[in-house]
This record gives C-alpha cells, sequence and structure tokens, in this order.
C-alpha cells in the first residue's frame, strides 16, 4: 500500500501543481491580453517552430550516441535503433512522473538488448551528473552576460542589510552540513554517502572510457541542441525576433529549470519564460505565448516520437 501510495503522489502531485500553474496564469491575464495571445498564435512563423523541432530530433539522436559510448565502455555492443528508441519512450514517459523515463529507458534495454538494469540505470545516472555540469557552465555564462542587470535588480529588491545576513546564514549552514556529513553517523547521511560514491564512480568511468572525448563532445553536442531549438523559436514572433543572445540565454536557462517541477514543465515552462521576458520589456501576453508555443510544440514531438518508438521496439526486435 506504501508503494502505491508514494507512487500516486508522485504522479499527482507535480500534475496537479503544473494544472495549479496554468489556472493561476490564466486568472491574472486580463480579456484582451487572452485575445492578444490567441491573435499570436496565428500569426506565428511556423517555419521556426518546425525547425526547432528538427533540431530537437538532432538532440535525440545525440543523446542516443552518447549512450552507445558508455554502454561501449561496459563491453555492450548495442543496435543504435534501440538506443535511439528507449531514449524517445523515456522522454515521454518523463511526462507523467518526471524523471521515471530513466528507470523505463534502462528497463527497456535490458528487455530488447540483454543489457543488466544496473549497469545500465548507472551509465544514465553518469549521464544525469555530467548533464547538470554541463547545465551549471551554461548558468555561469547566463549570469556573466547579464551580470549588471541582476546585480541592480537584486539590490533594488533587498537591502544590502539582508544580503550581507543571508550570505552569512548560507556559509553557517555550509559549515554545518559539512561537519554533519563527515562526522555524523545517521543512517540517511550513510546512504547518502554510498550513494555518492557510486555517483562518483560512475563519472570516473567516464574519464576512463576509451570514446571519452566523444561522450564529452556530444554532452556538449545535446545542449547546445536545446539552445538552438529554443534560440531560433524567437524568429517566430515579430515581437521577439530582436531580443538578444544574452536573454536568449537566460529564457532556456529559467525554462530548463520549470521543466523539472511540473509533469514535462506543464503550466510551469510558459509561466517561466513570460516572467524572464517581462524583464526584458516583452509584455506578458507575448512571453505568455512565446512560451506556450514552445512547450506545446516539443510536447507534442515527445508525445508522437515516443508513441512511435515504443510501437516499433517490438516490430523491430522480433525473434
Amino acid at each position: 500500500m506504501n508503494s502505491k501510495i508514494k507512487k500516486f503522489f508522485s504522479l499527482s502531485i507535480p500534475l496537479l501543481l503544473g494544472l495549479g500553474i496554468i489556472y493561476y496564469q490564466y486568472t491574472t491575464l486580463t480579456a484582451q491580453e487572452l485575445q492578444n495571445i490567441k491573435s499570436i498564435f496565428k500569426k506565428a512563423d511556423y517555419f521556426y517552430i518546425y525547425l526547432s523541432l528538427f533540431i530537437a530530433l538532432f538532440g535525440f539522436w545525440s543523446r542516443a550516441y552518447r549512450w552507445k559510448y558508455a554502454l561501449n565502455h561496459l563491453g555492450y555492443q548495442t543496435h543504435f535503433k534501440n538506443d535511439l528508441m528507449t531514449v524517445c519512450v523515456s522522454y515521454l514517459v518523463n511526462l507523467t512522473i518526471p524523471r521515471s523515463g530513466e528507470i523505463s529507458r534502462a528497463a527497456l534495454l535490458k528487455k530488447y538488448e540483454d543489457v543488466p538494469f544496473d549497469k545500465a540505470f548507472g551509465t544514465i545516472v553518469a549521464e544525469r551528473i555530467v548533464d547538470l555540469i554541463v547545465f551549471f557552465l551554461f548558468v555561469i555564462l547566463g549570469f556573466a552576460l547579464q551580470f549588471n542587470k541582476l546585480y541592480n535588480f537584486i539590490f533594488s529588491k533587498i537591502s544590502l542589510q539582508n544580503i550581507v545576513i543571508l550570505l552569512v546564514v548560507g556559509v553557517v549552514l555550509f559549515i554545518l552540513f559539512i561537519l554533519i556529513w563527515i562526522y555524523a553517523e545517521w543512517n540517511i547521511i550513510q546512504k547518502l554517502k554510498r550513494k555518492l560514491s557510486g555517483l562518483v564512480e560512475g563519472m570516473m568511468s567516464i574519464l576512463k572510457m576509451k570514446d571519452k572525448w566523444k561522450y564529452i563532445f556530444h554532452s556538449f553536442l545535446i545542449w547546445f541542441s536545446y539552445l538552438l531549438m529554443f534560440y531560433v523559436t524567437i524568429f517566430a514572433l515579430p515581437e521577439t525576433k530582436n531580443i538578444g543572445f544574452d536573454v536568449v540565454v537566460m529564457g532556456f536557462i529559467f525554462g530548463s529549470l520549470a521543466i523539472g517541477f511540473t509533469n514535462g514543465g506543464l503550466g510551469a515552462y510558459p509561466l517561466s519564460i513570460a516572467k524572464i521576458l517581462m524583464l526584458y520589456g516583452i509584455s506578458n501576453d507575448v512571453g505568455t505565448a512565446f512560451g506556450w508555443l514552445i512547450w506545446t510544440s516539443q510536447t507534442l514531438l515527445t508525445i508522437c516520437v515516443g508513441l512511435i518508438s515504443y510501437i516499433l521496439l517490438p516490430l523491430l526486435n522480433k525473434k
């Protein structure tokens, strides 16, 4: 019963959060803004939306190709078509329960390529760590490009005294965490240490693999494709086509973060895009329409390629 309850909450909470955000966004828009959003959808240049979807497919391909290097390092020669289709299915599953696609991806590879689940899942965990590092580099780039604007914004909202207090509290908490991590014998700390050691081992395996530079190249290529597919969509609307690359990077960063809060970014992604663009003079209705254009098109693509891959996997692997 506990597992069923846990599964229910893991599915319902992100979904309810996403629906709540949609309701909030809808109720805060005026009738004129809603009408403007409809007209924006009609006048959008969908060539750039389709171009964005094509780039997204290239990102799927690159992710599957990168995975093959890790699997080869472990001694498993898998068929690329199965690697690609399991990746596509994992994106689809992530729309139901966030991050559940990683489990389905390893399970499908076990079924169709006979790669042990723990081995496949270990390579996926290592991927996530690498992805986090690359994304963090994008965050550094975005904040470096927008340092002056963010600096002025923060100091206009928060007093210097409060910033100092927050920094002091942060340093104290960090030191406390380090002391607990080193000296505490709590079960939860020991479990976290074991998991961390597994993650470190996964990262070290990447550095030892024969094709590590190709693996790293594809890691950057994947995130570059994510950024590029976001960038080309700004040309779909006349109101956004002239925004600077620095603004694009910030929108991409906060949009990526929003995806993890709800099922595939339901509600959260368009809202975050609208709020970020408002900081740079883009009206709320345009930012909202822009966010929904990107999210809807990418979600439909994910559903289509995921379902097609799920159907093709057993058909192309008949023995």
